[in-house]
Parts: C-alpha cells; sequence; structure tokens
C-alpha cells in the first residue's frame, strides 16, 4: 500500500473547523453570550484559517483537484513562503489560535476540531510532507497532421472498413476465390 499523505487530511480538517469557528462565533455574537469577544475572535480567527487552509496542497504522487477558485488564494499563500509550506508553523499556528476560542462554549467545537488539524499537520511534518502549490499545466494541442493519416476518400455516410470494397479488389474482381456456378442470364423486355 502506499504511504498516507497526512497533510490532505489535516488540510480538511483545519478548512472544516475554521468554518465551525465562524459559525460558533456568529451565534454567540448574535446572542451576546457572556464573554462574546472571545466569539469575535473566534470568527476573525475562522475567517483567517479558511483563507489560508482554502488552496490544497499538491500531493507527492497522483493528481489533485483544486478548489473551485483556489487559483485566485494560491499566489497570497505563496508569498508568505516557509510561513506557510512548513507543517511545523501551521501546527503551532492552529493550536496556538485554538486556545481563545476555548473558553466559550459555543465555539469549543470548533476549538477541539482545530486541535485535531493541528496535531494531523504536525504528524504531516514529521513525515517530511510540505505544502506545494498545484500549477496549471499547459494544456497541448494536438497537431493537426498528426492525428490524421489518411484523410477518408469517400462522402458520407460510409459503410464500415470491412463492407468497403478496395480499388484493388475492383480491378481484379472478386477476391474471395468463389464464382457463381449457375450462369447470370438478363432477359431483355
Amino acid at each position: 500500500m502506499g504511504r498516507i499523505e497526512w497533510a490532505m487530511w489535516a488540510n480538511e480538517q483545519a478548512l472544516a473547523s475554521g468554518l465551525i469557528l465562524v459559525t460558533g462565533g456568529i451565534v454567540a455574537v448574535s446572542g451576546q453570550f457572556k464573554n462574546w469577544e472571545y466569539a469575535a475572535y473566534a470568527i476573525v480567527a475562522g475567517v483567517f484559517i479558511c483563507l489560508l487552509e482554502y488552496p490544497r496542497g499538491k500531493r507527492k504522487k497522483g493528481s489533485t483537484m483544486q478548489r473551485c477558485g483556489q487559483k485566485f488564494l494560491t499566489p497570497a499563500v505563496k508569498v508568505f513562503g516557509p510561513l506557510t509550506r512548513n507543517y511545523y508553523v501551521r501546527a503551532f499556528l492552529h493550536a496556538g489560535l485554538a486556545i481563545p476560542a476555548g473558553f466559550l462554549l459555543a465555539t469549543i467545537l470548533g476549538t477541539v476540531c482545530l486541535a485535531i488539524a493541528s496535531g494531523i499537520y504536525l504528524l504531516a511534518a514529521t513525515r517530511g510532507e510540505e505544502w506545494q502549490p498545484i500549477e496549471a499545466k499547459p494544456r497541448e494541442r494536438p497537431q493537426v497532421g498528426a492525428t490524421i493519416k489518411h484523410p477518408p476518400t469517400e462522402p458520407p455516410p460510409r459503410p464500415p472498413a470491412e463492407a468497403r470494397k478496395r480499388p484493388a479488389d475492383e480491378a481484379r474482381g472478386s477476391s474471395d476465390g468463389q464464382e457463381n456456378p449457375l450462369p447470370v442470364v438478363v432477359e431483355a423486355e
């Protein structure tokens, strides 16, 4: 079996936890919970996490599907270089962002999810994984002359290739070696 790429799991977990933090923060701020300031922090931290985690990293083997609109956020993540590529940094960043949101009941689920994502990122970092952007490959257009070897000689609709008579067969006559044993007589009218 192949190696598990833990960063892919951590990315999905962190993105989901950012959305959960934002949702819990909105509930706590709109309900004006006690210590709602932590909820406002959770909204800001959740949006930051979502922006950081939205671009998927390139897998080492196989292909990776880009998320819709990922190409617009990938340059922003690439700008910060080792701060965003290194999974040790992401693990400690997510652990640090999770602590203040843990003081409010509405954001505790997002905190736990973010702590799990931080642990998975730490595991990915110890395995030597690193975030690489997904670069779009330019599509190669096939050459017209290379794809069509012999253009058709008959206009459509054409019978299948097995049923068509070849020009050499018409000149020689029947190529199957059989002759009609009965003479064919055409009567004049």
